[in-house]
C-alpha cells in the first residue's frame, strides 16, 4: 500500500475513479438500504434512476433493466423501500451510487404522506380552485422575483427577460430556498412585496431543481397560504417540469421551470413589434377604406344637380305639392258628384215607395175600426163590421154590408 500511495505516485483521473470503484464494490458487495424514493425516472434504455433518502441524507441509486424483473410492483416516488444491492461509483461522474438488484416496498414515505395530507386539506378549503386564480397581465412592466440571489433560477429568469424585453423592470427579493428557515423567508417575501410594492404586476416564486426534500420549502403550508393571500398574481416555478409542489397548485399559474416562467410572463419584443406592425397595417387599411367610401359619396354628391343648384330641389318639391293638391281636388269633386247622384236616386226610390204617393193614384187603405188593423183581404171583415178607409186626402168611416174573398 505504501508503494501504491507513495508521494511519488501520480494517478490519472481515470485510475483514481477505477480505484474508488474497486474499493466501494469490495467493501459493500451486498448491502440493504432503507429509504424513500424520490426523483424517479426511467431512461430510454429501460434503466430506472432514483434517489433513496431519509430526513437528512440521500444516496443516488440505479436499477438496471435486467434486475426489474424481480419487482412485485412498480417503484413510485414517495415509496419507502428496502433496496438490496452493492455500492459502486459511476466512473464518468465520479459519484457513488447504489446499484439496486432487488427492492421491496415497505410503506409510503413520510414526506410523501405529509405532501398528500396537506394537498388534500388545502384542496378541500378551495385554495386550488380555478375560480379564485387571478389572471396574469399580458404586458407587465414590473416583475417581482422571490428566489435565491445566487442560484441558477435568478440567472435564468433575468437572462430570458432581458432577451425577450429589456424594458421590463425586475425586482429581486432574495430568500433562502432550502433549509428550516426557507419557508418563513419565502412567505415573508410574498407578503412584503404585496405590502411595499403594490405596483408589481406579477410575481415569480420558485427555485431550480433538486430532490423532494430540496424543494420541500415550497410544500409548506405557510408558503401556500401566503401565495393564496397575495393580491399580486403569482407564477410558481419550482424545480423541473416533472416536479410538483403545493405552491404549484395554489399559484395563479404554474410554470415548469424558472426560465419557462420568464418566457410565459413576458412576450418577446420582436413578437410585440410584429403584432404592433400588423395592427398598424390593419388600421391604415381600415382608414383608407373608410376614406375611399366617404370620398366616393362626396364625389357623387358633388356631381348631383341638386348639389350644384339646391333651389331646384325646393322648386321640384313645390311642384310635387301643387300636383298632389290638384289631384286631391279632382278626387274630392268626383267623390262629391257621385254621392249627390246616389242621394238623388235613393230619394226617387223612396218617393216611389211612399204610401201617400200610392194613395194619390186612387188607392185606399182599409183598417179595422178600433184596432187599426190593416185589412188586405175581403174575408177579414164581416157584414156589420165598422172600418175606416184612408184616402189620398181624408178618410171614410164605413159599415161593411157584404164581404168577398
Amino acid at each position: 500500500m505504501t508503494q501504491l500511495f507513495g508521494p511519488d505516485k501520480i494517478f490519472s483521473v481515470t485510475e483514481i475513479s477505477l480505484l474508488i470503484k474497486e474499493i466501494l464494490q469490495g467493501t459493500f458487495p451486498d448491502i440493504t438500504v432503507e429509504g424513500e424514493i424520490s426523483n424517479l425516472k426511467t431512461a430510454p434504455s429501460g434503466h430506472t434512476y432514483f434517489d433513496l433518502k431519509d430526513r437528512d441524507s440521500l444516496i443516488p441509486a440505479v436499477m438496471f433493466k435486467g434486475y426489474q424483473r424481480s419487482l412485485t410492483e412498480d417503484l413510485q416516488n414517495g415509496q419507502l423501500v428496502e433496496a438490496r444491492g452493492e455500492i459502486s461509483s459511476y466512473q464518468k461522474s465520479g459519484k457513488y451510487q447504489l446499484i439496486v438488484k432487488a427492492a421491496r416496498p415497505k410503506a409510503t414515505g413520510n414526506l410523501y404522506l405529509e405532501f398528500e395530507k396537506l394537498k388534500a386539506r388545502l384542496s378541500a378549503e378551495g385554495l386550488f380552485d380555478e375560480s379564485r386564480k387571478k389572471p396574469i397581465p399580458p404586458f407587465p412592466k414590473k416583475i417581482g422575483v422571490v428566489t435565491s440571489p445566487t442560484g441558477a433560477a435568478i440567472r435564468d429568469i433575468i437572462s430570458v427577460l432581458r432577451r425577450r424585453n429589456s424594458s421590463v423592470e425586475v425586482l429581486l427579493y432574495p430568500v433562502l430556498v432550502q433549509g428550516t428557515e426557507a419557508k418563513n423567508e419565502i412567505a415573508a417575501a410574498i407578503k412584503d412585496l404585496n405590502r411595499f410594492y403594490p405596483d408589481i404586476d406579477v410575481m415569480l416564486v420558485g427555485r431550480g431543481g433538486g430532490s423532494m426534500e430540496d424543494l420541500w420549502s415550497f410544500n409548506e403550508e405557510i408558503v401556500a397560504r401566503a401565495i393564496a393571500a397575495s393580491k399580486i398574481p403569482v407564477i410558481s416555478c419550482v424545480g423541473h417540469e416533472t416536479d410538483f409542489t403545493i405552491a404549484d397548485f395554489v399559484a395563479d399559474l404554474r410554470a415548469p421551470t424558472p426560465s419557462a416562467a420568464a418566457e410565459l410572463v413576458v412576450r418577446h419584443r420582436a413578437e410585440l413589434t410584429s403584432q404592433a406592425q400588423s395592427l398598424q397595417r390593419r388600421l391604415i387599411q381600415g382608414l383608407s377604406l373608410s376614406y375611399e367610401r366617404v370620398n366616393g359619396r362626396l364625389r357623387t354628391a358633388q356631381s348631383c344637380q341638386y348639389f350644384k343648384n339646391p333651389e331646384r330641389l325646393v322648386l321640384e318639391r313645390e311642384q310635387h305639392l301643387d300636383a298632389a293638391y290638384e289631384q286631391l281636388a279632382r278626387w274630392m269633386d268626383s267623390t262629391t258628384r257621385t254621392a249627390e247622384e246616389r242621394v238623388n236616386l235613393l230619394s226617387h226610390k223612396l218617393s216611389a215607395l211612399n204610401p201617400s204617393a200610392v194613395l194619390g193614384r186612387g188607392y185606399a187603405i182599409v183598417r179595422r175600426a178600433g184596432t187599426g188593423e190593416v185589412l188586405a183581404r175581403g174575408g177579414q171583415a164581416k157584414p156589420g163590421d165598422e172600418v175606416s178607409v184612408q184616402l189620398h186626402k181624408g178618410s171614410l168611416d164605413c159599415v161593411v154590408r157584404n164581404s168577398k174573398e
